[in-house]
């Protein structure tokens, strides 16, 4: 019986060698061995680091690239609103100064048929442009798509907000309003985390009107200056471009005056 069984096991080794030998592909589907799971393993671990790794890289470059474009594309917001509005500032006289909610050098247009008109337009008169090293006034015109559209005295300054250094803007209507009203102001953030701004304006010197220069201050003048430069510095490191604008109207005495310009608005 026993003798019957162990030839009856000799014949199935013999089977599972020779079927092994002639199908040698027949071996590896019987069970993998511990040294082909641990390098299976292995390389699906690094498989799976690489591709970690490419993601992360992938999410930092498009986070970059978004970063890069805001930056550029605050610079171009800023540029633009130069350029759109200071180029075509507009030189006119009036008193820039608030009394009773009205400009006084308007009002002051009712004492034009006295003798001495002339003399007392030209005293309480101001010059619609006026510069700072650190701040800008000017008057320009908005288009009709705009809701605040005709003639607004821009007002650009640095300023401390929520306990950092900004450029603001404000918007006054040119002219004054009814009788009873009250202006109408509107002031916007142009751009935040700001470290420095400074403002030199190019044009005739004081004492020699045939020569140009740039200069700190744009005071007391009666014509705007060619090419008004800006720097910018932002505390975030982003490098800001100097910005030189030209104005269109620049360099000759127009002696415009605002209440001859209300009267046809």
């Amino acid at each position: 019986m026993r003798k019957a069984q162990a030839q009856g096991s000799g014949v199935k080794v013999q089977g599972r060698v020779c079927i092994a030998h002639h199908f040698p592909g027949l071996r590896y589907a019987m069970g993998f061995t511990l040294i082909e799971v641990l390098i299976a393993m292995t390389l699906l671990s690094i498989m799976v680091v690489l591709l970690f790794s490419s993601l992360r890289i992938c999410a930092q470059s498009w986070e970059q690239g978004e970063n890069k474009i805001a930056e550029v594309n605050e610079v171009a917001v800023v540029y633009n609103f130069f350029q759109r509005h200071l180029s075509s500032a507009i030189p006119l006289w009036d008193d820039f100064t608030a009394r009773d909610g009205g400009y006084a050098a308007s009002r002051s247009g009712t004492a034009r048929d006295d003798g001495n008109a002339a003399a007392t337009e030209n005293k309480d008169k101001t010059f619609s442009f006026q510069g700072k090293k650190k701040s800008l006034q000017f008057v320009s015109v908005f288009p009709a798509s705009v809701g605040r559209a005709g003639m607004q005295l821009f007002s650009i300054q640095q300023q401390q907000q929520d306990k950092e250094q900004v450029i603001k803007v404000t918007l006054t209507p040119f002219f004054p309003v009814s009788e009873g009203e009250e202006w109408h102001q509107e002031e916007a953030v142009l751009l935040r985390h700001v470290s420095g701004f400074t403002l030199a304006y190019f044009g005739a010197a004081d004492d020699d009107v045939s020569k140009n220069s740039w200069q700190d201050e744009w005071l007391e003048k009666d014509v705007q200056p060619k090419l008004v430069k800006i720097n910018i510095n932002t505390t975030n490191g982003v490098f800001w471009p100097e910005m030189i604008i030209e104005l269109k109207v620049a360099g000759a005495e127009t002696g415009v005056n605002a209440a001859s310009l209300e009267g046809g608005n």
